[in-house]
């Protein structure tokens, strides 16, 4: 599963070796209210056909009977602003008060485009510089935290995985939160030591490492732009992960597990090298409470709250698991799902049986 601009890198790229004309767009600033962040980006071709997004779709039918019209010309970039008058943002189907400027670039083999794909296969972060004033494109490392600047008559964006998630255990809820991750750019890696799992893992783009999870870490290095994720429902190796991230500068450390096999896994972790202050930027029962029932649903809530830590939303303003409503009479090792049960310690199967939307993961 690839993301938005990814796809539409990919998609330029074979337009360009078929040798159709086509042309690059991408959002450059935003003034008021806008559709789509900065950097989006949408690719063209000369027969109409779209991938990508820079707005909610009134600039894209705007764009297109442009180039039916006009063609996709050979000439210099160009910048275009919409929605500067009110009727322009009524025509364009801007929020009030919202403008938006794009970049539009004809596209050919000198764009530098597969040459940036091939980098983003090594999983490198890269910034693409276009001269505004003469098409030419040239390609370079990225500073981390680096984003899309126009300055001194050059377009600079960023290319790669600005963001790594590292997820212990290579189960099914493992892959459904690795392909949803990838979608929303993360570098994905997947640490599971177990012989059982090597054969099992066929996810495209997403690598299995075979090492043991704490030495992963410290070799990963991270930092405010990672996360870790333990989903192994193994404490041998998902307690030497957190052991590790959790001393780190990792924006998010989360664990699956009920609240009681929680507050257990918190208790270890006190009694070796982990600090309180540590110990409390764990997330566990990972995940925001929205009455998750299926591995799919599970990797959503897991996901939602790693997104609401990386955005700065407030924790008053989210409702993980650990506070999640429970039943008249419902005890936390009750809130178990049925898979964590068969998983988890024997001392965690006495846990009796609830229906799965009341589950604490």
């Amino acid at each position: 599963m690839d993301s938005i601009d990814l796809e539409v890198l990919k998609t330029s790229a074979a337009w360009i070796a078929a040798g159709r004309a086509c042309a690059l767009v991408t959002v450059t600033r935003t003034w008021g209210s806008s559709p789509r962040p900065v950097g989006a980006t949408l690719a063209i071709c000369a027969d109409g056909s779209v991938v990508g997004s820079v707005s909610g779709g009134c600039i894209e039918d705007e764009l297109i009977a442009r180039v039916r019209r006009e063609g996709i010309g050979r000439g210099l970039p160009e910048l275009l602003s919409y929605g500067v008058t009110a009727d322009e943002a009524r025509r364009f189907g801007l929020p009030c008060g919202g403008t938006i400027e794009l970049a539009i670039e004809a596209l050919s083999p000198r764009s530098g485009i597969a040459e940036l794909l091939r980098g983003l296969e090594r999983h490198e972060l890269l910034a693409r510089r276009l001269d505004l004033t003469s098409g030419a494109v040239t390609l370079g490392p990225a500073a981390p935290g680096a984003a899309l600047l126009l300055a001194d008559g050059a377009l600079t964006t960023v290319h790669g995985p600005r963001w790594r998630l590292l997820i212990i255990g290579a189960g099914q809820l493992s892959r459904f939160v690795a392909q949803i991750a990838t979608a929303m750019d993360y570098h994905v890696i997947v640490c599971d030591p177990r012989e059982e799992y090597r054969g099992g893992w066929n996810l495209p783009g997403v690598a299995l490492l075979h090492a043991m999870p704490d030495e992963l870490v410290l070799e990963l290095r991270l930092d405010r732009r990672s996360a870790v994720i333990a989903l192994s429902h193994d404490p041998k190796l998902d307690d030497l992960a957190l052991m590790e991230a959790l001393k780190s500068e990792a924006f998010y450390v989360g664990a699956i597990g009920s609240r009681l096999n929680n507050g257990k896994r918190r208790e270890r972790l006190l009694e070796f090298d982990v600090s309180a202050a540590q110990v409390a930027r764990l997330h566990g029962p990972i995940g925001l409470y929205i009455g998750s029932k299926t591995p799919a649903e599970i990797a959503v809530s897991i996901l939602a709250e790693m997104t609401a830590v990386k955005n700065g939303v407030p924790a008053a303003l989210r409702v993980g698991h650990a506070a999640a409503p429970e039943r008249p009479g419902e005890t936390p090792c009750a809130r178990v799902h049925t898979q964590a049960i068969q998983e988890q310690d024997p001392a965690s199967h006495a846990a009796p049986s609830i229906p799965s939307s009341q589950f604490g993961i």
